[in-house]
């Protein structure tokens, strides 16, 4: 299963990024806790999608638990060390064919944030 975090394409593997404990774990948290978590880690690192691969997976795992119909989310963060509640976020679900289109361009160099915010930021934004 493909997920698109800002601009870049993660593969999941969902029943292995989230083990059964984990899962239990996790079952109590809302989207709406899971969304806090995602904003507080991006105000931590704003680029989380590039130098936090994993933790990137994880959170993806987590909002696609929370919402099944989603594979996408953009978290945009003013600066290093904001506030949280300064991080702007946003989710919405893109066609699959799409989705797979942006992992080959993504896996040839071709997938920028540019491209990325073109294709479906900015049609999500409509």
């Amino acid at each position: 299963m493909y997920f698109l975090l800002n601009d870049v394409v993660l593969s999941l593997e969902l029943q292995l990024l989230t083990p059964p404990v984990m899962a239990r774990r996790f079952s109590a948290l809302s989207l709406d806790c899971v969304s806090r978590l995602g904003r507080e880690i991006f105000a931590e690192e704003p680029k989380l999608q590039h130098r936090a691969v994993e933790r990137g997976r994880r959170l993806a795992s987590l909002i696609i638990s929370k919402a099944p119909q989603l594979n996408a989310a953009l978290f945009v963060a003013p600066s290093r060390g904001c506030d949280p509640e300064q991080v702007a976020f946003r989710y919405t679900s893109i066609d699959v064919a799409m989705l797979a289109q942006l992992y080959r361009d993504q896996q040839s160099g071709r997938l920028t944030p540019a491209v990325a915010d073109q294709l479906v930021w900015a049609k999500a934004a409509a």
